[in-house]
């Protein structure tokens, strides 16, 4: 099984910026390039190797990608989204860099995503979905903004969105989804309305999640995938029920996974490696106490010692 590359990678994620920028990957990721950045960053910082970054050069390029509006685009260019714009914050935040932000403008665009049932817009298309919720709730909580929003109402629709299983889907009525779960149990986490879930009955389906393999997967009868070590597992910490799983095959199941010439994770063993699963995997991982990792927190996705720094200056 061997242990966790934890210098290969490193290296694998310093080298993806440096990689030119006209092969098919670059070309197909680069409207997500602020997602990329805070995976391969926040997985620099829990492997203690964050310093390892010209960080001047990172927060400036964040800064180029912010909007009029005070939304952020995935790249330079693109346009304004929660799902960049809580990138950006987060990115900010692991560096302590949200002062330079102006905070009322990012916080207005955030806020007039809302929209009356408490449900939350993706950006001006009108797009609703549980994870919009969870991206402006997280966003504005690092800010130390969510009264900007009527938080109440919110939660309100976060449960209307609950299902008979005792899991989430996107929207009223769709089916449970362990990404969804993790977006809905992480907003109400932070808003402190956990209250609201029946967490046995949702434990359960979480840990039905779990394969021969050790692996988890998203849905019932899907393959297992190292993401889900982050989507389950943190939903598992918030709500109290991880000791229902097998940890030690979780572990098994990520090291596999590991490309252990050139660094990086990918979703299943000997499948190609990228950021987005070598970030799901080490976090996992951290969720998963493996030695040597920073912990991180479940419901904030950034390491704790960053999550305190905010909450308890």
């Amino acid at each position: 099984m061997g242990e966790l590359a934890t210098e290969k990678h490193t290296k694998y994620i310093l080298q993806i910026e440096k990689k030119k920028d006209d092969n098919i990957e670059s070309v197909l990721t680069e409207h997500l390039r602020i997602n990329g950045a805070y995976w391969g960053l926040t997985t620099l910082d829990i492997l203690g190797n964050l310093k390892a970054v010209e960080q001047e050069a990172v927060v400036s390029w964040v800064l180029s990608c912010q909007h009029e509006s005070g939304g952020f685009g995935g790249n330079v260019g693109h346009d304004p989204h929660l799902l960049y714009t809580l990138s950006a914050i987060q990115i900010l935040t692991l560096f302590n860099k949200t002062h330079i932000l102006n905070i009322p403008k990012l916080t207005s665009y955030i806020s007039a995503l809302q929209n009356e049932d408490g449900s939350f817009s993706g950006d001006q298309y009108g797009e609703i979905d549980t994870r919009f919720s969870y991206l402006a709730i997280c966003s504005l909580a690092l800010l130390k903004s969510l009264d900007k929003i009527n938080v109440e109402k919110a939660v309100k629709y976060i449960i209307s969105c609950k299902n008979l299983d005792g899991g989430f889907g996107c929207t009223p009525g769709a089916e449970s989804h362990a990404g969804q779960i993790f977006c809905c149990v992480g907003a109400l986490a932070i808003t402190g309305s956990l209250h609201y879930v029946d967490k046995d009955l949702l434990g359960w389906w979480l840990c039905e999640r779990q394969v021969k393999s050790g692996g988890l997967n998203g849905r019932p009868e899907k393959l297992p995938d190292v993401c889900y070590s982050w989507w389950v597992l943190s939903s598992l910490i918030m709500i109290d029920r991880v000791g229902w799983i097998d940890k030690e095959k979780l572990v098994k199941f990520i090291l596999e996974c590991q490309d252990f010439e050139n660094g990086g994770i990918s979703d299943r063993p000997d499948d190609a490696v990228d950021v987005f699963h070598t970030y799901f995997g080490v976090a996992g991982l951290s969720l998963l106490e493996y030695p040597g990792l920073k912990p991180i927190d479940p419901a904030y996705a950034l390491p704790v010692d960053v999550v305190n720094r905010i909450f308890l200056e």
